[in-house]
């Protein structure tokens, strides 16, 4: 994926063959959870990751860059304003360098595939929504959980 930035922890941890577990950045974005919740899910998320044994890597589109992982720059950013970013829309992202893009499930799953991440976690996956006979709604992040090698 052009443009990947992988943070130190994580890059290290992939190369040593540590658990990595990649998560979606828009639960913790102004929305998802209303601030302050937003901040402590992350927190909270962050250390459950890390006392289970594995890294962290949240992932979002920042300035027209992919992260997997973040700093602590990057977490505050995450927590302000963002811009919703599914899988179709990673290209327009970076692209036109989005200041924020938090990661939809759909989009987290693409870019932990290409970073060589194997597991992601998340609170919640679309689905089919009632009435799809008429609308066609159905959520993007089934189709990704279908094509990207990741467990979710």
């Amino acid at each position: 994926m052009p443009n990947m930035t992988i943070s130190a922890p994580v890059s290290e941890a992939l190369e040593r063959g540590r658990p990595v577990v990649a998560l979606e950045s828009t639960i913790f974005s102004n929305l998802g959870l209303p601030s302050p919740a937003n901040e402590e899910a992350l927190t909270r998320t962050l250390a459950a990751v890390r006392d289970s044994g594995a890294e962290p890597a949240v992932t979002a589109i920042m300035d027209g860059k992919v992260h997997v992982g973040l700093d602590g720059d990057g977490y505050g950013r995450i927590l302000g304003e963002a811009t919703k970013t599914a899988e179709r829309d990673i290209a327009a992202a970076v692209t036109q360098r989005w200041p924020v893009g938090a990661t939809t499930v759909s989009a987290s799953l693409a870019i932990a595939a290409k970073a060589g991440i194997t597991v992601f976690a998340t609170g919640g996956i679309g689905g089919v929504h009632h009435g799809v006979t008429d609308s066609g709604d159905v959520s993007a992040d089934l189709a990704a959980i279908a094509r990207h090698p990741v467990l979710t």
